[in-house]
C-alpha cells in the first residue's frame, strides 16, 4: 500500500489588505474634496466678501459704526435713507441715462462688428489671415493706458471730444469680442453652409441666416462682456467728458467722495447703485445665455 503524499497546508494568510487600502484610499479621497471646498469657500469670501461688506455699509444709519473689526455685516437698524441722499445730491436721471447709451451702444457695436470679424476670422479664406489673428490677439496684452493719449488725439481730431460718441469709440469692438466670436463660428459643419451655397445664398445670407443664429450663446458672452465694461469704465470717460452734463455715472459719482467725504455709508450706497445692481440684473436676464455661451467654448477648447 503506497503511501499517499498529503497536500501541502497552505501558510496562513496575512490579515487582507485590500480593504485597508480601500479605507486609506477613501480617507485621502475625503480629504481632497474637504481640501478643495475650504479653498472654494476662501475664493467665495474675497469674493463676495467685499459686496457684502458693501451692501451691509450702505444699509446702516446714522450712528452705527461702519468700520467696527471684526466687520459688523448686519446693520442694527437698516435704512434705505442713503439712497435717497444720493439721488437729492447727484443727477442721477442724467448720468443713469448717459451711461445706458454708452453701454447699449459699445454692447451693440461689439456684437455686431465682433461677429462679422470672427466670422471672417474663420469661415473665409484671404492673405495673411493668420498675421491679423496673431496682431488682433496681440491687442489683448497690451493695456489701454499704453495707447491713451494716441486715442485721445485721434478723438480730439474727429471732434468727438466732450461727446458720447467720443466715449465708445475706443470699445466700439474688441479683440475679446472678435477671439469669442471666432470661437463660436469655428465649431459651425461645413455641411451646413454647403447646403446654403447649393441654395443660392451669398456669404452675407449665410452669415446672417445660418451662422449667427447658431452662436447665441457666444453673442450672449460678449453682450454681458461689453456691457459691463462700458458701464463701469472710468478713466477714458473722465478724460474725455468735460461738460457735467455728458457725465457717466462712473465720473459723475465722484462728486459723492467730495460731498460726503465722512459719510461713507452713502458712498456705499451710491457705489451699489452704480456698479452692482445694473449688472447683477443684466445676468439675472442672460445668464442661461451666458452659461451656454460659456460651456460651448469649454467644450470647443
Amino acid at each position: 500500500m503506497s503511501a499517499t503524499t498529503a497536500p501541502p497546508r497552505r501558510s496562513a494568510q496575512p490579515p487582507a489588505v485590500a480593504p485597508a487600502r480601500r479605507g486609506g484610499g477613501r480617507g485621502r479621497r475625503w480629504v481632497g474634496i474637504a481640501l478643495r471646498y475650504a479653498l472654494l469657500l476662501l475664493v467665495l469670501v474675497i469674493t463676495v466678501g467685499p459686496f457684502v461688506w458693501q451692501l451691509a455699509t450702505s444699509l446702516k444709519g446714522a450712528g452705527e459704526n461702519l468700520f467696527a473689526n471684526p466687520p459688523d455685516l448686519i446693520p442694527n437698524n437698516p435704512t434705505l435713507e442713503n439712497y435717497a441722499a444720493v439721488a437729492q445730491v447727484v443727477p442721477l436721471t442724467s448720468y443713469v441715462r448717459n451711461s445706458l447709451v454708452v453701454a447699449v451702444a459699445s454692447t451693440i457695436t461689439n456684437c455686431l462688428f465682433g461677429a462679422m470679424a470672427g466670422y471672417a476670422l474663420a469661415r473665409m479664406r484671404f492673405r495673411f489671415r493668420g498675421a491679423v489673428l496673431a496682431v488682433i490677439v496681440a491687442t489683448l496684452v497690451i493695456p489701454f493706458e499704453v495707447i491713451l493719449i494716441s486715442v485721445f488725439l485721434i478723438t480730439r481730431s474727429l471732434g468727438l471730444v466732450n461727446t458720447l460718441p467720443g466715449v465708445v469709440l475706443p470699445t466700439a469692438v474688441t479683440a475679446l469680442s472678435i477671439f469669442i466670436m471666432r470661437s463660436g463660428f469655428l465649431d459651425l459643419p461645413r455641411e451646413v453652409e454647403e447646403a446654403g451655397q447649393v441654395d443660392g445664398a451669398g456669404e452675407w445670407q449665410l452669415f446672417r441666416h445660418v451662422a449667427l443664429p447658431s452662436v447665441r450663446g457666444q453673442l450672449a458672452v460678449v453682450g454681458i462682456f461689453s456691457f459691463t465694461f462700458a458701464w463701469d469704465d472710468f478713466l477714458w470717460p473722465l478724460i474725455v467728458l468735460r461738460d457735467p452734463a455728458n457725465y457717466t455715472l462712473t465720473v459723475g459719482i465722484q462728486f459723492l467722495s467730495g460731498t460726503f467725504s465722512r459719510d461713507q455709508a452713502v458712498i456705499a450706497a451710491g457705489t451699489m447703485m452704480i456698479a452692482v445692481a445694473p449688472l447683477i440684473l443684466l445676468f439675472v436676464l442672460l445668464q442661461k445665455q451666458f452659461f451656454r455661451g460659456v460651456g460651448e467654448g469649454a467644450v470647443k477648447g
